[in-house]
């Protein structure tokens, strides 16, 4: 049976889903992002709808809930407390604001990760399968990102949209509601931009590897076909047929003189090319 919900693992505090929690009950808590459940223990009584610490906090301490801080919050609100006399709609300002500089900070790390691959695209002692990992890494976690930050504009528009139409006048709270959107726009587009650029990183790479393949197969083809010239001189010295130097000394080093000459030829041309 479910006791308690919270919504993300690092969140500090459950709320009571069941009536008639007693202290000393063994309970069980719900995770509802990853759904898994942890049991917790009840100190005391706790009425429907309150909370409960999931650990010992000190007074200080930092409260997760809904994955957000809520200490920021707190000091947010503290920060702006003649805005408070404006009524809920400056608490929501308020908790809105500290998640969507919650997002410029992620986008912010996400943007310093790409950048990363950037520089070790070009960096010759890079592993490739690395840079591989990461970028796959770095795409899968951009997309997970803007899961969260996209709908954000749609939430602050459609909350200014109700504002509106139900107080019918301006507020004080209209311009702070203006500037969180502009805040929560300008993370958007940073974050279509961080996807062009992963895009690209992804592309310069594929092409990286093109080219160093192109290279290794034209070293291949060169260095086959300085093995050729000894192949071909001795096969035809090894035909039993007469030849100028047959059967005598002279023949060895007439053919590995003409090897000897014909390869360091082939070697500086293909060198000269930068084939080798």
């Amino acid at each position: 049976m479910i006791h308690f919900v919270l919504h993300e693992a690092k969140d500090t505090v459950a709320v009571a889903v069941v009536e008639g929690i007693t202290a000393g009950t063994d309970l069980t808590a719900w995770i509802m992002d990853d759904d898994k459940q942890i049991p917790i223990k009840a100190l005391q009584d706790i009425p429907i709808g309150h909370k409960i610490a999931l650990k010992d906090m000190a007074v200080g301490d930092t409260v997760w809930k809904y994955g957000i801080d809520m200490g920021k919050v707190v000091e947010r609100w503290e920060d702006d407390a003649d805005l408070l006399k404006l009524g809920p709609g400056a608490l929501l300002h308020g908790l809105l604001d500290v998640v969507v500089d919650g997002h410029f900070e992620t986008v912010q790390l996400m943007d310093d990760a790409i950048e990363s691959l950037e520089d070790g695209l070009f960096d010759e002692t890079a592993v490739t399968r690395q840079i591989q990992q990461r970028t796959y890494r770095v795409r899968k976690e951009l997309v997970q990102m803007r899961r969260v930050i996209l709908p954000m504009r749609e939430v602050v528009n459609e909350i200014q949209h109700h504002r509106a139409e139900g107080n019918g006048h301006r507020s004080e709270l209209d311009g702070w509601y203006a500037d969180l959107y502009d805040h929560v726009l300008r993370a958007s587009e940073w974050t279509e931009s961080l996807r062009d650029m992963v895009t690209t990183v992804f592309e310069t790479n594929l092409s990286l590897q093109e080219a160093r393949l192109n290279t290794v197969m034209k070293k291949l083809t060169g260095w086959a076909a300085i093995i050729a010239v000894p192949t071909a001189v001795t096969g035809w010295f090894g035909q039993n047929v007469p030849y100028p130097g047959f059967a005598r000394p002279a023949g060895l080093y007439a053919s590995a003189f003409v090897i000897i000459l014909m390869a360091g030829t082939l070697y500086v041309v293909f060198k000269r090319r930068n084939w080798l």
